[in-house]
């Protein structure tokens, strides 16, 4: 944030408070692929219908804190860097060591750092637009667009042209064959959407007229998750497989 700006501790703590729901969403992800557990997955898909309302709190938030960042377009190269590492080691790595359906080729850091570098970039023509009109517009643009992925726009109503399906090289903005996988996966559209929609009202947190109950420390934990989400969100996945294998390896000795 920029150093004469009050720290929001709200948003700190609601981003660490998704961050952790992806993450246990994911647990039952791995009971399934690494114990075989056909529970995991059940509970896994179940989750999977409120799981878009984590992952639209946690694009907001880091919407909002773009329109704070002394340098969101640096952030966003730092991210898609990041992201890069990710797809090197699920797409080229982990299949050496029989992972299997485990490539990441446009997951939610490839989507943050993009739209962070979108969002930097255009940082100056945002400023220009009124926030409420800028947000009401993406917000708009957002549920329109929901589902692009699947073929179809307006809740579904009108299906797009399926000359657009053919090919994967655009994936990145939600186009793809049936032939494309990605483990984690999301497109620019609608998501792009959601983080300038974000973005927009990051000027009232910018304007500092926030509730002052926002900038009070409710949770130090969740407050310093929020703030180091990106390292949590790299560092989760090694961890909960490494307790997975080390779960797998005590079952197959005992039983």
């Amino acid at each position: 944030m920029k150093q004469d700006k009050k720290r929001i501790h709200m948003l700190d703590e609601v981003r660490g408070l998704a961050i952790l729901c992806m993450i246990v969403h994911h647990v039952f992800l791995d009971v399934g692929d690494v114990l075989g557990l056909q529970w995991g997955y059940d509970i896994f898909d179940a989750l999977c219908t409120v799981q878009p309302v984590f992952w639209a709190v946690f694009i907001v938030i880091s919407g909002m804190c773009t329109r704070l960042s002394r340098n969101a377009t640096k952030r966003g190269l730092i991210v898609l860097g990041c992201a890069l590492v990710i797809t090197a080691v699920t797409a080229g790595i982990m299949p050496l060591f029989s992972f299997v359906n485990c490539e990441i080729y446009f997951g939610i850091l490839h989507c943050l750092g993009i739209c962070m570098i979108i969002t930097g970039l255009a940082m100056p023509i945002i400023n220009k637009i009124d926030y409420r009109a800028g947000g009401a517009v993406c917000l708009i643009n957002f549920l329109l667009t929901y589902g692009i992925d699947k073929g179809t726009v307006f809740f579904g109503l009108v299906d797009m042209p399926s000359e657009l399906y053919q090919h994967n090289f655009l994936a990145p903005l939600g186009f793809h064959s049936n032939s494309f996988f990605s483990a984690d996966y999301f497109p620019l559209l609608p998501w792009l959407f959601m983080f300038l929609f974000g973005s927009f009202i990051g000027k009232i947190a910018l304007d500092e007229k926030l509730p002052e109950s926002m900038y009070k420390k409710r949770s130090k934990f969740l407050s310093i998750v929020g703030r180091n989400s990106l390292w949590v969100y790299l560092a989760h996945q090694p961890i909960i497989y490494v307790i997975m294998l080390i779960t797998a390896f005590i079952i197959t000795r005992t039983v």
